[in-house]
């Protein structure tokens, strides 16, 4: 059985809720509109803040894990989605090629890889794995916890084309966010799809880029809803050249940090909120490989916690230098009294199910992607119903899951903004 959500604060959101519920004819038009004009990503993972008095999304993964915390129910919607999507890019695909993360030992890790190998091959494709690590010089069995296995092989390059030994894909699908950087054998490939393309790797990603476009994205919303924007939207800034110890940068999270919390100050004042602000400094690139500093008060940071809470744990990581301020969203949500947060999974243009990252040792400010969180299905037991658009605000599962995943969409679409507005190949009009 999934257990069932507990919310704290209810006023607000169920306010949003019924107004999201109240226009969803013309959401799902404005939606279909926006994707004749802009190429959605070929999947992502959004994580979401529900805080009774704003709902946003806080972070959009390109490179998703945690399709292995999807209900079987959810398996079907998983798969007409991918079929979509693999029709618009090559119809006539018949092999795709996956490329996982180069440190995948983890258990986790390896369902969800055994997930999307699912998932693909019911879509109608042979998927096999390959790895651009100079280690693997022959196929290597990684075993499943079910019992299962995957089996990973070096990749094989071919003047422009990309694949293994005997296996000749149409599609690449990285699931690797090429954090250390892009292999050589993913550069210049001309005749083939390559999915997400490599300037969405954190190579050269950048989060505040992308919550730039978030902000666009937002107020076309709320301005077709007649909302502020304020509701769905978390404030960010960013600095730059904050290498270890320099009291420029330092000057700079500081001085930016106590701005932002002015800010949030201010939108509290005005909706009533009895709350005090708190802003978040977290690495501009990058997802698993730092920590996030939580923030009430500017003076609070100094070079010693600042350097702590960005340290990477892994060297090859490298040094974080760019780091983004960003409005704190408490999350009210629990599971059997523990933390939680949704995260919202899409392929396509679609959204195909979801989970609640929940972490007991943590607070309604702090990171739960972080060692000790686990992870329960979308704690909606209907949430693969239609919405049930009678029924009364915050009381039915399915309508607050269609919530998150309007929400979820909306940071989808402006990564595709983004992806548009940062592709080194686009043509300019300038």
């Amino acid at each position: 059985m999934v257990p069932h959500l507990i919310t704290a604060l209810t006023g607000p959101i169920n306010e949003l809720e019924q107004r999201i519920l109240e226009s969803m004819p013309a959401i799902e038009r404005w939606f279909r509109l926006e994707w004749m004009e802009h190429t959605p990503p070929f999947y992502c993972s959004v994580d979401l803040r529900n805080a009774g008095f704003k709902l946003a999304p806080v972070d959009t993964d390109l490179f998703p894990e945690g399709f292995n915390h999807l209900t079987p129910q959810m398996l079907p919607l998983a798969v007409q989605a991918a079929m979509a999507a693999i029709e618009k890019i090559c119809p006539e695909a018949k092999n795709l090629l996956l490329v996982p993360d180069r440190r995948c030992g983890n258990s986790f890790y390896l369902e969800h890889l055994q997930r999307l190998v699912q998932v693909f091959t019911q879509a109608g494709l042979n998927v096999r794995l390959g790895t651009a690590d100079p280690a693997l010089t022959g196929p290597q069995q990684l075993a499943l916890p079910d019992g299962g296995e995957l089996v990973v092989e070096p990749l094989v390059r071919k003047r422009t084309r990309l694949g293994l030994k005997d296996f000749d894909p149409c599609t690449i699908l990285l699931n690797d966010d090429l954090r250390g950087g892009v292999p050589r054998a993913l550069q210049n490939l001309h005749e083939q799809y390559l999915l997400p393309p490599l300037h969405a790797a954190w190579a050269t990603r950048r989060k505040s880029r992308h919550f730039q476009s978030y902000e666009e994205v937002a107020k076309k919303f709320a301005k077709l809803l007649g909302m502020d924007p304020w509701l769905i939207n978390p404030m960010a800034a960013r600095c730059g050249e904050v290498a270890t110890g320099s009291p420029d940068g330092l000057a700079c999270v500081q001085s930016q940090a106590d701005a932002m919390l002015a800010k949030v100050r201010r939108k509290f004042k005005e909706y009533g909120i009895n709350e005090k602000p708190f802003v978040v400094v977290k690495a501009d690139a990058g997802g698993m490989g730092a920590g996030v500093l939580t923030v009430r008060d500017a003076r609070e940071i100094d070079a010693e916690r600042l350097q702590r809470a960005l340290a990477r744990p892994r060297a090859d990581d490298g040094e974080v230098t760019e780091v983004i301020i960003q409005e704190g969203v408490p999350t009210y949500e629990r599971i059997n009294e523990a933390v939680a947060e949704p995260v919202v999974c899409m392929i396509d243009r679609y959204v195909i199910g979801g989970y609640y990252r929940v972490h007991a040792e943590r607070g309604i400010d702090e990171n739960l992607n972080a060692p000790g969180s686990s992870y329960v299905p979308l704690a909606f037991a209907e949430g693969h119903q239609l919405p049930a658009r009678g029924a009364k605000p915050g009381a039915s599962p399915p309508n607050r899951f269609y919530m998150y995943g309007v929400i979820g969409r909306l940071a989808m679409l402006a990564a595709s903004y983004e992806l548009e507005a940062t592709d080194p190949d686009a043509e300019s009009y300038d």
